[in-house]
């Protein structure tokens, strides 16, 4: 199991000594978000203060920013990071799309399927075999249409292969688009080992079929939270912040799938009705123990390992120790003991 941890993103001069303590502890990767912050511009940081971790963002939101610059800034990426850079992508939801973003909105899921297919059209035409066979760039799509790519404009070609691309995905229309034609899928953390069970590998097993393509090949990323902590007084904060964020994301009615596989459903309601009302205190108290646990690996530093293999093991080949839960202190010799739980993941297959 590979184990990453996030990156502080507020501030760029605290990036390079935060990776080097990140690579030394021994963690595999590291990510950023697109919150508050970009999720580009850390990474190309620790891309020259690293050489061994992989460096993701997890993830950017794509359809504010055409492919085309994806491209080139996840190309840059690459040959800086000498091959350790892996692309995710998000589409997040209609109302910041439209109102944060001012994007037009269109269903998601055949929009980041195109997208994906356009970043590997650029790629491709970017590649020693295109330009040696003067290939010219030609994607035309439904939302995307690529056809021009003068020789000033072609970035020198990479050592390797271009970035893997994953995308996130809570519903089965994105999983089928991640299995069909990307290198991963990033799963939310409001998932529990029941939908992963029945919902998520079915449609990523189906998908990945019909491609024709292995699962060795194909790495499935987060899938719940992790509350762990050196003490008991530690871990029962770790699980109040999980109690938070469950009672934040289940008022989502994008998210309540996930409740229905456990019938809480009016659960679901509840938080719903609350977030509406102001009533955001009372959400995290509406979160019991118990609902905690199915969304959470918990224990101590010398329980975690069991509690992440119960809840990830056989499925889940990335694990995060996030920094905004309080995580990034795990010793190393615990990040060990969870590199350690067997995954079904071995390596990309990325095109050269």
């Amino acid at each position: 199991m590979q184990v990453f941890t996030t990156l502080p993103q507020d501030d760029l001069q605290l990036v390079p000594d935060a990776t080097r303590r990140i690579e030394a502890s021994g963690y595999d990767g590291v990510t950023t978000q697109e919150n508050r912050n970009d999720a580009f511009l850390p990474l190309a940081v620790a891309a020259v203060n690293s050489e061994r971790i992989e460096l993701a963002t997890g993830v950017a939101i794509a359809f504010p920013r055409s492919p085309m610059v994806v491209a080139q800034m996840s190309w840059n990426l690459q040959r800086a990071s000498r091959g350790r850079f892996v692309l995710g992508l998000g589409s997040q939801v209609k109302g910041h799309n439209e109102r944060r973003f001012s994007v037009p909105w269109s269903p998601p899921a055949p929009r980041m399927r195109e997208y994906v297919q356009a970043l590997r059209a650029i790629w491709r035409a970017w590649s020693p075999e295109a330009r040696a066979n003067r290939e010219r760039l030609d994607f035309r799509g439904e939302h995307y249409q690529f056809t021009l790519m003068p020789p000033n404009f072609t970035p020198e070609p990479l050592e390797g292969p271009p970035p893997p691309v994953t995308i996130a995905a809570v519903g089965p229309a994105t999983m089928r688009v991640a299995g069909s034609v990307c290198d991963g899928v990033r799963l939310h953390g409001f998932c529990t080992r029941r939908y992963l069970e029945n919902v998520v590998l079915p449609q990523l097993d189906g998908a990945l079929a019909k491609s024709g393509r292995r699962r060795e090949n194909f790495q499935i990323s987060g899938g719940g939270f992790i509350a762990t902590g050196p003490d008991d007084e530690s871990v029962a904060e770790q699980v109040e912040w999980v109690r938070m964020r469950v009672g934040f994301y289940g008022s989502t009615r994008a998210y309540w799938p996930v409740l229905e596989q456990h019938g809480l459903e009016d659960l679901g309601e509840k938080l719903n009705h609350l977030s509406k009302n102001d009533g955001w205190d009372q959400m995290t108290r509406e979160v019991s123990d118990d609902v905690v646990r199915l969304f959470a690996a918990v224990g101590r530093h010398d329980e975690i390992k069991d509690a992440v293999t119960e809840h990830f093991g056989g499925v889940c080949d990335v694990v995060s120790l996030g920094a905004a839960a309080g995580n990034q202190g795990v010793p190393p010799d615990i990040i060990q003991e969870l590199r350690g739980i067997p995954t079904p993941f071995d390596s990309f297959q990325t095109a050269q």
